[in-house]
């Protein structure tokens, strides 16, 4: 598998405190990383340094060999796309979220590429839908296609089934699976639920303190 992004010695320190401590590891295409461990073990603080939602203090991020920050904040958010624990949508119909991120670069989105992103996440028949009549797992699915409709390299999940029920989340990570795999995505997954990791993930990291202190497959993280 070819590798899609890597992060060399990631580092955040804030106000005297260490919030990420010299991360280092890798995504490739088709697999779905887990970043696993306590509350407070600076899972979520990793993932939103490896799309610079917050800045490193120290190390880098290379995408395929490109080093991020070579790269504008607007270019690096489309090539690594993040979909949060509760869905943020624009006000207005699904399709108008989905043309939201290509129409800020100058492009338009075809009506039938709005019909193929929604028939990929289960909700053909839903761009004339305004937001506001979702459930949260037809919200979240939205917001899956809207990162898809920015034609990311990597996608960045954090916590992306906590506020659903579990038919919703069982939908939701079965489409995470599916789309991953088929589209060649790097992944890279925060969550506190064991199980999720090991149903979804290729591979686990398992932090406490802002350290990976143990990585490997699902198995060898979670079982050791």
């Amino acid at each position: 598998m070819k590798v899609v992004l890597q992060a060399s010695h990631l580092g955040r320190v804030v106000d005297g405190k260490t919030l990420v401590d010299d991360a280092t590891f890798d995504a490739t295409e088709g697999d779905i990383v887990a970043i696993a461990g306590p509350s407070g073990a600076g899972k979520s603080s990793l993932l939103r340094l490896l799309n610079r939602l917050d800045e490193p203090t120290t190390g880098t991020v290379f995408l395929h060999d490109t080093d991020y920050k070579t790269l504008s904040p607007r270019e690096l958010r489309r090539q690594i796309g993040m979909v949060t624990q509760r869905p943020f949508l624009f006000a207005g119909t699904v399709a108008d979220n989905l043309r939201f991120g290509p129409a800020q670069r100058g492009e338009s989105l075809a009506g039938s590429r709005v019909e193929e992103l929604l028939a990929r996440v289960a909700l053909r028949g839903y761009a004339d839908r305004d937001v506001s009549n979702l459930s949260g797992g037809e919200m979240q699915r939205v917001s899956l296609a809207r990162t898809l409709a920015n034609t990311p390299l990597v996608v960045l999940l954090d916590e992306p089934t906590s506020a659903l029920d579990d038919v919703a989340k069982r939908e939701v990570e079965s489409l995470i699976r599916s789309i991953v795999r088929d589209e060649k995505l790097g992944c890279v997954m925060v969550t506190h639920d064991m199980t999720q990791a090991a149903r979804l993930a290729d591979r686990a990291l398992l932090m406490e303190a802002g350290r990976i202190v143990r990585s490997g497959t699902v198995t060898e993280v979670l079982n050791a």
